[in-house]
Formats: C-alpha cells, sequence, structure tokens
C-alpha cells in the first residue's frame, strides 16, 4: 500500500459496464521523504480507482496491480490502482 495526493479527476468517454457509478482520480504518489520534509511529491501520477469519494487535495492509501482487483473478487474489475483509504492524519 502507497500513500498518494490526489491532484485531479480523469473523465472517460467510453469505459468498462463494471466501473459504472465510480471515479478516477490523478494522484501523485508521496515518499517518506516528502512526508518527512514536507516536499511536495515529485513522482510521476497514475489514475486510481475511486468509489469512496476522495476529493482534489486528499491523502488517500492506493494498492496497485494484482491486489488492486482483489477487493471485487470473484467478479474482477479491469484496475490497476484501487484506492482503499482516505487519510485524515499521518503520525510518522
Amino acid at each position: 500500500m502507497r500513500i498518494g495526493k490526489v491532484i485531479g479527476t480523469l473523465t472517460l468517454s467510453r469505459f468498462h459496464e463494471s466501473l459504472r457509478g465510480s471515479s478516477w482520480r490523478i494522484v501523485s504518489p508521496i515518499s517518506e521523504d516528502n512526508l518527512l520534509k514536507g516536499t511536495e511529491p515529485v513522482a510521476e501520477e497514475l489514475v486510481v480507482y475511486d468509489d469512496l469519494g476522495a476529493g482534489d487535495g486528499d491523502w488517500i492509501a492506493f494498492t496497485e496491480g494484482a491486489e488492486a482487483a482483489k477487493p471485487f473478487y470473484p467478479s474482477a474489475k479491469p484496475v490497476d490502482a484501487f484506492n482503499a483509504a482516505i487519510l485524515d492524519k499521518i503520525d510518522l
């Protein structure tokens, strides 16, 4: 699981039927160094499936790869990254 900051929303003109009602967020992953020094993330952004309702500027915990599709088993969805939590506070 990784931490990221939501920086935008992606709008699709076509999508897989199993993804109806969800939204897609553009997320910039945050490293431990970014958290400790309070600097902005500089990693490459990625698109994350979001059914929790994260907004711009929110920090989220997300999973990638095969683990991202696990919450939908047995009816798998074509998802590469999944928003698992919206974070209120992070203590290091």
